[in-house]
């Protein structure tokens, strides 16, 4: 019996975007366990992505992208034939209208697998992405769901969006953790100088914007550290913070720093689209939480459980004040937090419905 082969188009270099890492690279051995067969096919180059979100080098992002796109036309016209499913993280290219998607659904009658963990079809128009705003063609994502063999997406309102665009099979596939060999320590909360933390990418610094200010409330009454882990250093009007580059060797040590973890939210459409991941990272490694009631979060999140939902500034401040306050309650909250992650957002746990995919 010949085995199924899958050709993964991927937006970004392997190892580099959280969304690609925890929802394709980290599951890969297990297509490899079920002997299917596959290929990855990153759009961006190393050499691309090292200057992209940096200023200058307008030519070499230019010709950088301009050569990305080259190499994803020769990959769909003289390869792609060869797959029996085609799985596409987002989008099989970053700029213009779904014509790469359109080629594989209506030339080559491909069956793609189509997964995303955000509203990507609503502008995000903040500093970095004005200009990319312009030609990125939001819109595609719903055809790109219509004509999908099978749509997997990491909460119930992406599902929702794909179920509108006429989207024919659809599966609620949250972003997982591998808690046997990688999110396998669990916090031992202490009687030390306390950090809470906040970890994310460069697009998500500002969420830290409307709690910075609370942050620098609390510090007055309670000493404790603010720890930012991310891929850009913010300015942040702090007198006791620290930053680290995020790393991927050093990721879990790193988070293992944090005794509460943070992930403010603006309530909008943006958000609702977010599939908490943050959270995921905190509880898997018996972290207790403190997050707005946004979205995924109410499902991540069980208040007083294993963290607290939290959106009027009192709230966030008595509920960052109880944890500081209190080792009992943060160490069964984070031994809650763990065992949510196991049973619900572990590779574990999901791994039948990403293996369904390729059926």
């Amino acid at each position: 019996m010949t085995a199924k082969k899958v050709l993964f188009l991927l937006p970004y270099p392997l190892y580099r975007a959280p969304s690609q890492r925890f929802r394709v690279e980290n599951l890969l051995h297990l297509l490899d366990d079920a002997k299917i067969e596959y290929t990855l096919a990153p759009f961006l180059s190393e050499e691309t992505w090292q200057i992209l979100y940096k200023n200058g080098s307008l030519f070499a992002k230019g010709a950088g992208i301009a050569k990305s796109f080259f190499k994803r036309k020769l990959t769909l016209a003289f390869k792609a034939y060869q797959y029996d499913y085609i799985f596409i993280h987002r989008e099989a290219a970053p700029l213009g209208p779904p014509i790469f998607e359109w080629f594989l659904a209506k030339v080559l009658n491909k069956k793609i697998i189509y997964d995303f963990d955000d509203a990507i079809w609503i502008p995000n128009t903040s500093a970095q992405n004005k200009m990319a705003s312009l030609i990125k063609s939001f819109w595609k994502v719903k055809y790109i769901c219509k004509w999908s063999y099978k749509v997997a997406a990491g909460n119930a309102y992406l599902c929702n969006y794909a179920r509108k665009s006429k989207a024919k099979n659809i599966t609620l596939l949250p972003t997982v953790v591998n808690t046997i060999t990688r999110y396998n320590i669990q916090k031992l909360h202490e009687d030390k100088k306390l950090v809470v933390g906040w970890t994310g990418s460069h697009s998500t610094l500002k969420f830290l914007d409307e709690i910075i200010p609370l942050i620098a409330k609390l510090q007055k009454q309670i000493p404790f550290t603010f720890l930012v882990i991310a891929d850009k250093k913010p300015n942040l009007n702090l007198e006791d913070w620290e930053f680290r580059p995020w790393n991927e060797k050093t990721e879990i040590e790193d988070l293992l720093q944090i005794d509460i973890g943070i992930m403010p939210l603006i309530n909008d459409t943006w958000s609702e689209g977010k599939c908490g991941f943050k959270l995921i990272q905190y509880l898997a490694l018996g972290i207790p939480a403190v997050a707005n009631s946004v979205g995924v979060n109410k499902f991540i999140i069980d208040h007083h459980k294993n963290g607290y939902l939290a959106d009027t500034e009192s709230e966030w401040e008595n509920s960052i004040l109880d944890l500081l306050t209190s080792k009992k309650r943060r160490s069964e909250m984070g031994n809650e937090g763990r065992k949510k992650i196991v049973s619900e957002y572990s590779i574990a746990a999901q791994k039948d419905k990403f293996l369904q995919l390729f059926s």
